[in-house]
């Protein structure tokens, strides 16, 4: 017959399994009252005990309890029979807060209040309780809501030996590569020993730079972490504030003696006075008029010589001296948890890296046909949290804008340093006059490269099914050409209000296997004057409650509603608030680029037959618009020559129409010549009497720039004349 209670029965409450748990932990015989009393009389120990209480101390095993809390917070039951816990006042009806210092209440309550508001329980939060006689035991206490149908809660407590003590706290201080949530942990840790905890930590340290040697004078101490958390008095440090100078030169002293970090105590308030001196040091550095004495002791690496990365202080009371049995215990406890620090700077630093790179890649500008705006919020503050999304815009040197957002697999630096690789080459090949689908056709090679075990240069890391898409926008002819490897569909909204996803025929990403590969397509469509583009990675669409397609939605309404007069830069952090998932799971990255394009009076084209006097008629078109547009004679000589020398070319070397585009931009004029051969001209070294390569010569030196970009029909080569100012 099945002996197991019902989950409705009273004996399967939290409190009641608790309870049936205690005789398997609590001590038996001799060595249960050697240990109760040696707790008991734990903070009442004359010197000459302590060797014994030390001893008595290691013995120390985990002592289980339980109370039943009701939902105001006032103890209904409890178990709290083994020895250890003698002197602690939990008799029913009375508040547990009762059992608490002064200055966790608020902490403590405000994690009770969670429990009962979420059912989610608390577990092992390390904890002081108050005895009657004034004694503090340090406990691990977990809030567990009571089993329905019973309401409130069930606190289980575990008296915690020293040792387990110390070996809880750096499992718990190890759990975070955040230096903020690191200190935190060893803050709330050391509070077992005192009233208040703090950690000072070098300023090297939060910045990720190396801490070498040891300090000389002065240490630029920010305070990282403080508890409890209460209201502090005016003047005193606060985490992330620096401490006064001043501060920082008597704690270096003070830690730095013969040339050895060591702990040092200042046992009471005179003391205080003595060594801090300075009247702002002391409301900076001591929390209140009771907390007399503190241990400072120096957070140290190991190393020739030793490197101190920050302080650690305890405050007591006056009447609450430190015994030596505790220095060694706080000594202890720092020096195993001083590496944890010691890898959250690491990861600060490589998080600061791959930060600034992924910042260093995000669009500047657009030049003067497009207005752009971006976004990039990481998912997580450490390094290992920050992704290969990347988005650019830059203006190419024949006049087109390039519009490009990428998404490279994983996190950390293998994902940045890919992802820089393929942004920096793409802008090159994008400069070089490669269109789109080609770029992508290299940079499907380059992941490949990269995977490569041989030949790849980020070992240990793979970048295959990484995406890419790239717009190219053209502000005379208004059309946008655009490919995509894998990516998620631009939105487009048109001047009207009215917005979509582009339909691009999905592709297998960059890096695929030879026999997935297939030809990217080449997408063209229309973008007047006012039409609105977003590009987008996945992580800002991509929640667990929606489709993908839901949420392609919400994104495409949520950019709709961007008004033709609102500011673009705030319009991108709107539309991310808005439809970034919560919690954010991946790097959120948003691009919007609004199309201006050139006034109709600022361009004019010309299609013209490949015929020996075309370079005459493109000459004479040519001269009539300059003529219309005012400009100088010098620039006006200098544009017809170089009209003459490409048209000429375009006529020798090629066949078919020869079309003729100038260009009125804010700095200059662009020329361009377009006919169908595919020859590449190149700029060479002629002699005398050659006959041929001096056109190229001509347009070298008449122009501030110039180059080649392929077409469907053949190719296109433009060249900028720099207006002189004034």
């Amino acid at each position: 017959m099945d002996s197991t209670p019902s989950p409705s029965s009273p004996s399967s409450s939290a409190f009641h399994l608790v309870s049936r748990a205690l005789g398997r932990y609590i001590p038996r015989g001799e060595e249960e009252a050697a240990t109760g009393s040696a707790e008991a009389r734990d903070e009442r120990a004359p010197t000459g005990q302590r060797t014994a209480d030390t001893a008595a101390n290691s013995r120390q095993e985990q002592i289980l309890g339980a109370l039943n809390l009701d939902t105001d917070l006032i103890i209904t039951r409890g178990k709290l029979d083994a020895p250890v816990f003698a002197g602690l006042d939990a008799a029913p009806g009375k508040p547990f807060v009762d059992l608490l210092p002064p200055g966790d209440v608020p902490t403590v309550t405000r994690r009770l209040r969670q429990v009962v508001e979420t059912g989610e329980a608390h577990v092992a939060r390390i904890q002081r309780l108050r005895r009657t006689d004034g004694s503090e035991l340090v406990v691990s206490i977990s809030i567990l809501p009571a089993a329905p149908p019973e309401e409130g809660l069930t606190v289980s407590v575990i008296a915690m030996a020293r040792r387990l003590h110390l070996y809880a706290a750096e499992t718990a201080i190890g759990t975070s590569l955040d230096i903020g949530e690191t200190a935190q942990s060893l803050a709330q840790s050391l509070l077992a020993w005192g009233d208040v905890a703090a950690v000072d930590l070098d300023f090297a340290v939060w910045t990720g730079e190396g801490v070498t040697g040891t300090p000389r004078g002065r240490i630029r101490l920010r305070r990282a972490a403080l508890v409890p958390d209460r209201a502090w008095p005016a003047g005193y440090v606060t985490p992330g504030n620096d401490l006064p100078g001043e501060a920082g030169r008597l704690l270096a002293q003070a830690v730095m003696r013969d040339d050895d970090p060591q702990t040092v105590v200042i046992p009471d308030r005179e003391a205080l006075e003595r060594v801090f001196g300075n009247p702002r040091v002391i409301r900076a550095l001591v929390p209140s008029d009771r907390s007399a004495g503190v241990a400072c002791i120096p957070l140290v690496l190991d190393g020739t010589p030793p490197a101190v990365l920050g302080v650690a202080e305890v405050w007591r009371r006056a009447d609450h001296p430190f015994r030596d049995s505790e220095l060694f215990d706080l000594q202890e406890l720092v020096a195993r948890t001083a590496h944890h620090v010691d890898l959250a700077r690491q990861h600060q630093r490589e998080h600061t890296q791959v930060l600034a790179l992924q910042r260093r890649l995000l669009p500047r500008t657009g030049g003067d046909t497009v207005e752009i705006a971006s976004v990039y919020q990481p998912a997580t503050p450490d390094s290992a949290g920050v992704g290969g999304d990347w988005v650019n815009s830059f203006p190419l040197p024949d006049g087109r804008t390039a519009l490009v957002v990428g998404d490279v697999v994983g996190h950390g630096l293998g994902a940045a340093a890919t992802m820089g690789q393929l942004s920096m080459e793409a802008r090159a090949l994008l400069s070089a006059g490669l269109a789109a689908d080609q770029v992508l056709e290299h940079l499907d090679e380059t992941v490949s490269l990269l995977d490569d075990a041989e030949s790849g240069l980020t070992a240990g890391y793979s970048a295959l099914g990484s995406t890419c898409c790239i717009a190219l926008y053209d502000p005379v002819s208004h059309q946008v050409t655009m490919s995509s490897a894998g990516h998620l569909p631009p939105i487009l909204v048109s001047p009207a209000g009215r917005a979509e996803p582009l339909g691009i025929r999905p592709h297998p990403g960059l890096g695929a296997e030879f026999a997935l590969r297939e030809p990217f397509d080449v997408h063209t469509f229309h973008a007047p004057p006012g039409s609105l583009l977003a590009l987008y990675t996945d992580g800002l669409v991509e929640d667990p409650a929606l489709s993908i397609d839901d949420g392609i939605g919400r994104l495409t309404q949520a950019v709709a509603a961007v008004h033709p007069w609102d500011t673009l830069d705030q319009a991108a952090r709107h539309v991310a608030s808005t439809v970034a998932p919560a919690p954010q799971r991946d790097d959120v990255t948003l691009l919007l680029a609004r199309m201006i394009g050139y006034r109709k009076g600022d361009t004019a084209t010309w299609r013209l037959p490949a015929r020996d006097d075309t370079p005459h008629r493109a000459r004479v078109h040519v001269d009539a618009l300059l003529r219309r547009w005012q400009t100088r004679d010098h620039t006006r000589w200098a544009v017809l020559l170089l009209v003459s020398e490409l048209v000429t070319n375009a006529v020798r070397f090629a066949t078919g129409p020869v079309t003729v585009r100038l260009i009125r931009t804010g700095h200059g004029l662009l020329c361009e010549v377009g006919d169908t051969g595919n020859g590449r001209p190149r700029l060479r070294r002629s002699d005398v009497l050659d006959d041929g390569g001096r056109g190229l010569g001509i347009v070298h030196r008449l122009t501030t720039r110039w180059g080649v970009r392929w077409t469907d029909e053949g190719k296109v080569v433009w060249a900028e004349v720099a207006r002189p100012r004034g």
